[in-house]
């Protein structure tokens, strides 16, 4: 079984967002999905869905982040 460093995807009311990505993220996205799908025993989720989290993911890890938060 993979570890992945996100959760299974939680509802929540959606915001409109457009972005671009490229062609090779967006494949990568679409293949994160299926894992995320067969590692939690679900149909895979729209690959988009997986940007929130993943923002969220890394913004919570991201030490340099937190300590320029923290020193505001």
């Amino acid at each position: 079984m993979t570890k992945l460093k996100l959760s299974p995807l939680v509802e929540d009311k959606p915001v409109k967002v457009t972005v671009e990505l490229p062609g090779a993220l967006h494949r990568n996205l679409i293949t994160y999905a299926e894992v995320l799908a067969r590692e939690n025993g679900q149909q895979a989720a729209d690959p988009i869905r997986l940007i929130v989290p993943m923002l969220e993911r890394f913004i919570a890890t991201d030490r340099g982040f937190a300590k320029a938060r923290r020193a505001t």
